[in-house]
């Protein structure tokens, strides 16, 4: 039998980041002030390091990886590419399924791709303390093991529905030295406000965003860093795409259709993006590879929101962003897909699928948890809610495949296991998980709080 798994040597880690702006056909509209007017970058110098702030304004289209940043990835990278043959037996498909698994990583998904980069910069800017949000905890975990790696003090605001359901992803954190609270708190304005109208708020990545800028913003030793959305996150995130795109080569083989996970955007952007410059040039023997982000149907950012300028956390202390947004004050439902609960979306995944560079689909919950329990049980990995996603897509497209007899490529972003998510499993088993289509009612009340910009 051919080989099932495709692994690269340390040597052939990417020593340059991705930037996706370089071929974009439209040049993305900048982050606005309060004022209307772009931001500058001693603005946001107040809360990042100049390092970051020159990669998230950057147009070139390769950035060097530095050798302290490659020295850690050494500990995981290259990560697997998997053909899951035993998934195609199972579904008694022609087409070829692969999938990058992001879950070998000390963290368990593919969040460590940027912690340990963000936290190499602070240290290198002299910068003490870190605060940052988390959803279903995967990033926290993530900036507290790269905050580890480089002598940062780390403090987490977790998503309060989050906190209470994911318990030992808060030990994850704090065993690698992190400070970990549910979100909102009463450690800052933000928070103790929100708790005054509400005492039962089950938090969103919104308000978790403001609490920590809120407090990144009145400290000259700290800095905040944010796991997904910005331009310099989903830069470090590409070195997922680079090494599939190597391992296919490998393989003899190349993708038809990509699928992953899309809340804030990362993980799309990591896989998908180095995909696009191919897709600018006409794809591989002139056939595009179509990329498809994969939402929850109880947060549908890119298929119900708006592509409209809106603030990327709940209180309006971050810029304003050009995204697909379902309004900044959206109250996401408490799904076990964590990660997944964010009011906005990436601006640049967002301008793609403005453009019609990539498509977006929504899948519910219950069926996202089967076919990650059809996936472990063919493949004997256990994916995290989030990932089970993208193996809804994937497992849809290969059904199609069946019906149709086309062979074609699917390949999708395992983007973390799920071993603590387990509770999330109980429930789904016990029947006591289900379905939430968010009204488009409540949606549009959301909407209607977007700033006015000029």
């Amino acid at each position: 039998m051919e080989s099932l798994r495709f692994t690269l040597e340390h040597s052939e880690i990417p020593t340059h980041w991705y930037n996706v702006v370089a071929d974009l056909p439209n040049p993305p509209l900048p982050p606005l002030g309060p004022d209307c007017k772009p931001v500058s970058p001693e603005q946001m110098g107040m809360i990042f390091p100049m390092a970051i702030l020159e990669q998230e304004m950057s147009t070139a289209r390769w950035i060097q990886i530095p050798d302290a940043v490659r020295e850690v990835y050494r500990l995981w990278r290259p990560s697997p590419l998997i053909r899951a043959r035993r998934l195609e037996e199972v579904l008694g498909t022609p087409a070829r399924i692969y999938y990058k698994h992001e879950g070998v990583s000390p963290a368990g998904s593919h969040k460590p791709n940027t912690a340990v980069p963000q936290a190499y910069y602070n240290q290198q800017a002299g910068i003490k303390r870190i605060t940052t949000e988390t959803g279903a905890g995967q990033w926290g975990c993530s900036m507290a093991f790269a905050g580890q790696m480089f002598g940062l003090e780390v403090r987490v605001y977790m998503v309060s529905i989050s906190y209470q359901q994911k318990p030992f992803r808060r030990s994850m954190m704090q065993t690698w030295g992190a400070e970990v609270f549910a979100s909102p708190s009463k450690m800052t304005q933000t928070g103790r406000d929100l708790l005054e109208k509400d005492p039962d708020n089950p938090g969103s990545l919104g308000i978790a965003i403001s609490e920590a800028v809120e407090e990144a913003a009145s400290r000259a030793d700290t800095s905040y860093t944010l796991g997904s959305v910005l331009n310099h996150v989903a830069l470090h995130q590409t070195i997922i795409g680079q090494e599939a795109k190597r391992q296919f080569e490998k393989a003899g083989d190349w993708p038809d259709v990509i699928f992953a996970p899309c809340g804030g955007g990362s993980s799309f952007a990591g896989v998908a993006f180095p995909f696009v410059a191919d897709n600018a040039a006409g794809g591989r023997n002139g056939k595009p590879t179509r990329l498809v982000a994969v939402e929850p149907s109880s947060c549908p950012t890119l298929t119900k929101g708006v592509y409209a300028y809106d603030f990327g956390d709940a209180s309006g202390f971050t810029p304003l962003m050009k995204m697909y947004t379902l309004g900044h004050d959206f109250m996401p439902p408490g799904i076990h897909a964590g990660g997944l609960r964010y009011h906005g979306d990436s601006p640049l995944v967002s301008q793609l699928y403005h453009e019609g560079l990539i498509e977006a689909v929504a899948v519910s919950q219950l069926a996202t948890f089967e076919a990650g329990v059809i996936f472990a049980r063919a493949e004997g990995i256990i994916p995290a809610p989030e990932s089970n996603h993208a193996i809804r897509a994937a497992i849809d497209e290969a059904l199609r495949c069946k019906q149709s007899g086309e062979a074609k490529v699917i390949f999708f972003n395992l983007t973390g296991h799920g071993h603590f998510d387990m509770a999330a499993y109980d429930r789904y088993f016990a029947g006591e998980l289900e379905d939430f289509e968010y009204p488009a009612a409540a949606i549009h009340a959301s909407l209607e709080h977007l700033p006015t910009v000029a």
